[in-house]
């Protein structure tokens, strides 16, 4: 859940619907300072919310360090979408489990 002070990590799965919008820049912001590396978004809508984290992320597109792989997941079971976070190993890093989270 957003606003829990242990840092999260390096994979989320974030599961919609949103029940607070209000908090996606903030929630985006926290998974770059703590260098998420993937973010799986899952649940109706994923596309819209996929693209929204995207403008978030990038920006004006003048910091290069601003990068984090989303994927979105309009029609699949959110453990189907833990199974493929859990197995993506990103820059060779190891599999590990995603957290769930809820805005």
């Amino acid at each position: 859940m957003y606003g829990c002070s242990m840092p999260y990590p390096s994979k989320i799965v974030l599961q919609l619907p949103l029940s607070a919008p209000e908090v996606l820049a903030l929630f985006v912001e926290r998974c770059i300072a703590e260098e998420v590396e993937l973010i799986c978004v899952v649940g109706p809508e994923a596309d819209e919310i996929e693209d929204e984290i995207d403008w978030l992320i990038v920006g004006d597109g003048s910091n290069a360090n601003r990068f984090i792989v989303t994927t979105a997941h309009s029609n699949e079971p959110v453990d189907q979408v833990v199974q493929f976070a859990a197995a993506w190993t990103g820059d060779g890093g190891p599999a590990e489990a995603p957290e769930i989270v809820h805005l």
